[in-house]
C-alpha cells in the first residue's frame, strides 16, 4: 500500500493553506506535528476527499482518487477534529448506523461493531447513550467508527486534544494496536504523543513540509542549539523574556534554563541532547508564545 501526494497545494485567494506538499507513504504511523493553522487539518481532509485540492494530486497505488472513484473510500478511515455524535444513539446504535453508511453487510456490521466496542473498552458501555460519555469515552469511540470498514489507511486529527493524561496514554495504544499493516496518519500539537507512536514526523508549517524524517533524523537538525545553564531568579526572569526557553526548574537559589537557540546563550551554557520539544520550539516558538500573550490578554479582561 502506496499513498503518494504529488505537489499537492489548496488555496484560498491569495493565501496558500497547502503549498506543493510532495510526500510518498508506506505502511506505518505518520506524526504531522505543527503549530495551529500549518495547514495539517486542510491536508488532512484533501487526503479524505472532503476537500478539493487547488492542484496536484493524491494517489493511492498508483492511481488517483479520480480513476479509484468509490472504491478509493473503502480503503480509509477518517476521524476528524469535531467528530459529530448523535447524542441519544447508544455507542452500539450508533457503530451499526456507522456501518451502513460505509455500505458494510448487516451481519459483518454488528460482529465488527462488537469487536471493536471492546477493543476500545467500550464494551459494558455500549447501550448507554452517548450525551452521557466523557471526552475520553466519545474519543475512543470516533477511532471504533473509523476501524469500522478495517482501512488501509487511518487519518486521526487532533485526537487526543481535551484528554487527561490517563486518557490519553490509553488512547495512544489503542492508536499503536491499530497501526499494524496500515498508514496511519496522526495530526496534533501535543508534542508527546507524537514522541510515543509515530514512526516518522512530518512536521508542517506555513502550509509546507518543513521536516520528515525518524525522530532521531528529525531532532538531530537542531543538534548544538539546545543548551542548559544555571542561573539566578533575576537572570532566569530575563531569559525568559528575550529567549526560547523549553524549560525552567528550580534547584535550590538557582534555576537551571533548557533553551534552544543557534549559539550559547551564555559562556557557561553547555549543549545538551535534543528532544522533538525542543524541535517544535525552536520552528514554533513565536506562534505559541503569541497563543500564550492571547491567553493571557483574554484572561486578564474577564
Amino acid at each position: 500500500m502506496e499513498l503518494q501526494l504529488q505537489r499537492l497545494c489548496k488555496q484560498y485567494g491569495i493565501k496558500a493553506a497547502v503549498d506543493q506538499v510532495s510526500v510518498h507513504l508506506e505502511p506505518g504511523v505518520y506524526g504531522l506535528l505543527g503549530a495551529n493553522g500549518a495547514g495539517k487539518t486542510t491536508l488532512m481532509r484533501m487526503i479524505c476527499g472532503v476537500l478539493k485540492p487547488t492542484s496536484g494530486s493524491i494517489r493511492l497505488d498508483g492511481k488517483t482518487m479520480q480513476e479509484l472513484g468509490e472504491q478509493y473510500y473503502t480503503h480509509l478511515g477518517y476521524m476528524p477534529q469535531d467528530f459529530g455524535f448523535y447524542p441519544d444513539f447508544t455507542a452500539r446504535e450508533f457503530m451499526l448506523y456507522m456501518a451502513a453508511v460505509k455500505g458494510m453487510e448487516k451481519k459483518a456490521a454488528k460482529a465488527r461493531t462488537e469487536e471493536l466496542l471492546e477493543l476500545v473498552n467500550l464494551r459494558d458501555a455500549a447501550d448507554k447513550k452517548i450525551k452521557s460519555y466523557s471526552g475520553g469515552m466519545k474519543q475512543r469511540l470516533g477511532i471504533a467508527q473509523a476501524e469500522l470498514n478495517a482501512p488501509d489507511i487511518l487519518i486521526l486529527d487532533e485526537p487526543t486534544t481535551g484528554l487527561d493524561p490517563k486518557e490519553r496514554v490509553r488512547f495512544r495504544n489503542i492508536i499503536s494496536g491499530f497501526a499494524r499493516d496500515k498508514i496511519v496518519i496522526l495530526s496534533t500539537h501535543i508534542v508527546s504523543d507524537i514522541s510515543y507512536i509515530a514512526d516518522t514526523i512530518l512536521m508542517m508549517k506555513q502550509g509546507k513540509i518543513l521536516l520528515q524524517g525518524s525522530m532521531e533524523e528529525v531532532t538531530d537538525s537542531i543538534r548544538g542549539k539546545v543548551w542548559e545553564v544555571l542561573v539566578d531568579d533575576r537572570e532566569a526572569d530575563r531569559y525568559s523574556r528575550n529567549l526560547r526557553v523549553v524549560n525552567l526548574h528550580h534547584e535550590g537559589n538557582q534555576v537551571r534554563l533548557r533553551m534552544v537557540e543557534d549559539t550559547a546563550p551564555a559562556p557557561d551554557a553547555r549543549a545538551v541532547e535534543p528532544s522533538l520539544e525542543d524541535l517544535f520550539l525552536y520552528h514554533f516558538g513565536e506562534e505559541v508564545q503569541g497563543e500564550r500573550r492571547e491567553k493571557d490578554e483574554n484572561f486578564d479582561q474577564v
